[in-house]
């Protein structure tokens, strides 16, 4: 399994949660709600870092290369301590700011797989 690069991101850096709740409304406005799944509370972290373009790249391959494998990775959110699997499909965006500094945004995924 490989684990991302270990480098911090810039603040701010959100977090998102949506949990998978089903909810079935009665005629007599009674609402039932219902967990949905065993991982039903995926959290999504938008990260952005500051970096050296030498840094930057090093994010990008290994990101580059999760592309063509489409496999998952380890990472360990800046709240926690504990690793969990993550994905970044949705794709990533690289700006130079600076000569030699460049900026990269993406957004990953938690996913549940053994």
């Amino acid at each position: 399994m490989a684990t991302f690069p270990s480098y911090r991101p810039t603040y701010p850096a959100s977090k998102k949660s949506e949990p998978q709740i089903r909810t079935t409304k009665f005629g007599d406005g009674f609402e039932q709600r219902l967990s949905f799944g065993l991982n039903q509370n995926p959290k999504e972290w938008s990260l952005t870092f500051v970096l050296k373009d030498e840094d930057i790249k090093v994010i990008e391959d290994f990101l580059d290369a999760r592309a063509l494998d489409a496999s998952s990775f380890d990472w360990t959110p800046p709240d926690d301590t504990t690793s969990y699997k993550w994905k970044c499909m949705g794709g990533w965006s690289k700006e130079m700011v600076d000569v030699g500094v460049s900026r990269l945004s993406l957004t990953l995924i938690e996913v549940f797989e053994p």
